[in-house]
């Protein structure tokens, strides 16, 4: 009863007392504190990094940004490298520097780290159906999933995500429901409520995942049965083959990340929290950084046309630099045995060797 007392004080029910960020919440020590910002920083500026290399490959490319597959994974990067920028910002400034704000701006900040990682599981969850709905219905799936119909159902999707995190910033705070004891101002109701919306949301995926799975390995089987002759469709079904096992190392990385965090939310609802236990979760938090900074890579490395992109920009940087350096080299000064020798050196070198990239 005390230590609730204590948890109303602290998140300003109590008449007469300021907003505080809640000391209660702030349980990290020293050492601690300084893990977090090194931790922190390192793994939102990678997952950042990656994820804008993403969305510059897909959006350089006037091929792959017209495809609803890709529209979705461009999705799912936007949410990750918003979510690594905000997540970390705050995280830090709480956690660490003990950053005071008053209630609205502090309900806006983690609102806005709500929307970012909600809708980062939404956009793998649309990836999912868009998996689904190509290997299903290979003939009509261009007429079933459109550019626009996709941009809509992202629209959707990012709308639902910014109503369903913004509703404590819209006055559904703890005073006077119970408090969590993860979050300061936030109701146990409402972090309820997130936690069943997000278990939608999994299991969308996994129910979704799970017809992937199984076409895929319809599939395989096709493909091993006629492996020594040319079918119809075989390159398409080889692409569908990878993408659906990209989408299971996504989902097997996805819960790895999400699950302590989440499983700790759930105790949270039910019991008192100690310190440590607190200390424990602030940790784990950071792992959903770690799921936004390996999506990326996944995506990249499994990907062809990503990997293709990323080939032709490369080539695309190496010709300009080389332009660059040829005209530098010429106006430095030299003797023209110096000029002659490094001409020799230099026109030799075919345009062939890398592929210009007009998309990016």
């Amino acid at each position: 009863m005390e230590r609730r007392w204590v948890m109303e004080a602290a998140n300003g029910c109590k008449d007469g007392l300021d907003f505080n960020p809640m000391k209660e919440y702030m349980v990290l020590n020293a050492s601690q504190r300084i893990a977090i910002a090194v931790l922190c920083t390192s793994l939102a500026l990678l997952s950042a990094l990656e994820n804008l290399a993403v969305l510059y490959l897909i959006l350089s490319s006037h091929r792959l940004r017209r495809k609803p597959s890709y529209l979705f994974i461009s999705s799912l990067a936007v949410a990750d490298f918003l979510a690594s920028v905000i997540f970390a910002c705050n995280f830090v400034n709480f956690h660490v520097f003990h950053g005071v704000d008053s209630q609205a701006v502090f309900l806006l900040k983690i609102g806005s780290v709500t929307i970012t990682f909600t809708a980062s599981v939404g956009s793998l969850l649309l990836t999912a159906i868009d998996r689904y709905l190509c290997l299903c219905y290979p003939s009509t799936y261009k007429a079933l999933l459109t550019r626009g119909r996709a941009l809509a159902t992202l629209g959707i999707m990012w709308v639902l995500s910014a109503l369903v995190s913004y509703l404590p910033l819209m006055g559904w705070t703890c005073c006077p429901s119970p408090c969590s004891e993860l979050f300061p101002l936030i109701p146990n109701d409402y972090l309820l409520g997130w936690l069943l919306f997000i278990a939608f949301l999994f299991f969308g995926i996994i129910y979704t995942y799970g017809h992937v799975l199984w076409k895929a390995h319809q599939h395989v089987a096709s493909l091993a049965e006629h492996q020594d002759r040319q079918v119809p469709g075989m390159a398409r079904m080889r692409l569908d083959v990878r993408l659906a096992k990209t989408l299971g190392v996504v989902l097997a990385v996805l819960f790895i990340c999400w699950f302590p965090v989440l499983a700790l939310m759930v105790y949270s609802l039910t019991a008192t929290l100690s310190d440590q236990v607190k200390k424990v979760f602030a940790f784990c938090s950071l792992l959903c950084l770690v799921n936004s900074m390996v999506n990326p890579i996944i995506y990249a490395l499994r990907s062809g046309e990503i990997r293709s992109s990323a080939h032709r920009c490369l080539a695309h940087w190496r010709k300009h630099l080389r332009r660059r350096g040829l005209e530098g080299s010429k106006e430095v000064p030299r003797s023209s045995v110096t000029e002659t020798e490094a001409d020799v050196k230099i026109t030799p070198w075919p345009d062939s060797r890398g592929l210009y990239c007009s998309d990016c």
